[in-house]
């Protein structure tokens, strides 16, 4: 813990980026989909997406509704000047996809799955409606000056890999030509959650970084992806309920590995 009360993180530790947390689902009540977080259930969300008539409450996204994302970075940027990097971030379009469609957490994504087979054309219209919502949102933090963004594609690694081919890939690269066409000088971050059957495939979207998780080896996947792409660090973040002399060697075994 900061002995000096008052410091704000980024000036007790001195990191090389800093982020705000806002929850991957905070842009949802500006497109027409409300939740409520419950201590124990976590994020619930009671209008799901289950038919095209539901389908038809979704709108555009409304960013005045996300002011305090924007008014937050903003003073953060200008905060931390050029001593850091501010990151901004979004949920990708089939993980946030899960979670309109199951009300919320899930261990099994038995009704989404389902989906792909019963509903493609639905699902197809949904996650076309979040790819665009989500973009606009990413050029939103962009002009909040943040200097790059990570997609959270949290749940991609629950599907088989020919299903992510199918139904989260596509998304992921419509949006990174989107901000790469508008936003070309930010760095668009990828990272799944349980990601090493994808690396490859997450390379194909066109981000310009991959986030290993902490179950792929940070020089496996540096072979595995080449030289012509950076790669973030893994490690587990159960380190940090470790002594310090086992977080210090863990981050620096990572950091002797050649990552970027």
């Amino acid at each position: 813990m900061d002995d000096a009360p008052g410091r704000k993180p980024w000036e007790a530790f001195c990191p090389d980026g800093v982020i705000i947390f806002s929850d991957i689902l905070t842009p949802l009540p500006a497109f027409g989909v409300p939740f409520d977080i419950e201590e124990v259930r976590g994020p619930v969300i009671q209008s799901l997406i289950c038919s095209e008539d539901c389908l038809k409450a979704l709108h555009p996204i409304d960013l005045e509704k996300l002011h305090s994302v924007g008014e937050s970075l903003k003073i953060l940027r200008q905060e931390v000047g050029d001593h850091a990097a501010v990151l901004g971030f979004v949920g990708a379009p089939w993980t946030i996809a899960t979670y309109i469609v199951e009300g919320g957490t899930t261990r099994t994504y038995t009704t989404v799955k389902s989906m792909c087979h019963t509903a493609p054309n639905l699902l197809r219209d949904l996650l076309c409606h979040l790819t665009k919502a989500i973009s606009e949102y990413i050029i939103y933090q962009v002009e909040s000056r943040v200097h790059c963004i990570q997609i959270f594609d949290s749940w991609g690694g629950q599907l088989p890999l020919d299903m992510w081919e199918q139904w989260s890939k596509p998304y992921i690269t419509e949006i990174v030509s989107i901000e790469q066409n508008k936003c070309p000088k930010i760095p668009l971050v990828l990272y799944i959650n349980g990601n090493g059957g994808l690396l490859e495939r997450m390379k194909g979207t066109g981000v310009d970084v991959i986030g290993l998780d902490w179950t792929v080896d940070m020089a496996d996947g540096r072979k595995r992806l080449g030289n012509d792409i950076s790669v973030q660090g893994n490690v587990d973040p159960a380190y940090l309920f470790s002594p310090l002399p086992a977080v210090t060697e863990e981050i620096q075994r990572h950091t002797h590995t050649k990552a970027t």
